[in-house]
């Protein structure tokens, strides 16, 4: 299975990226209050691709036998993406007006930054300076 490390750890970053792409817009539009919100493949294209993200990086995490009580950096990343999910909830669906809505999609994108420079740099702490 190693021998395909390279193309599921680009799949998974390629399909990272589209979930930060999908969250972006459907948080621009739930601030609009657009009603294309709620347009059936707007509601399933975004969790379809969100959970091949997650196979992805289940598998990963497995292939390279990595467990986040082992690497804080992967805890941290775990923990930043509940936050991500939880924000993004806020910021779809749960935020009672378009400015809580707002503020709840650039707190997700920043809770994105942290899980995707936590990733890169294989620090929980690679805001700090030292």
């Amino acid at each position: 299975m190693l021998e395909h490390y390279f193309l599921i750890k680009h799949l998974h970053m390629t399909t990272a990226l589209l979930s930060l792409a999908f969250f972006m817009v459907r948080a621009w539009w739930s601030v609009r209050e657009a009603p294309i919100l709620q347009r059936r493949w707007v509601k399933v294209v975004p969790h379809v691709n969100d959970t091949l993200l997650l196979l992805l990086g289940v598998t990963l995490m497995v292939m390279l036998s990595m467990w986040p009580h082992h690497h804080p950096w992967l805890a941290a990343k775990l923990l930043a993406l509940l936050a991500y999910i939880l924000l993004g909830t806020l910021a779809i669906k749960r935020g009672r007006s378009p400015a809580a809505r707002g503020v709840a999609g650039l707190a997700a994108v920043v809770a994105f930054g942290y899980m995707l420079g936590t990733a890169v740099t294989k620090d929980p702490l690679f805001l700090l300076p030292g």
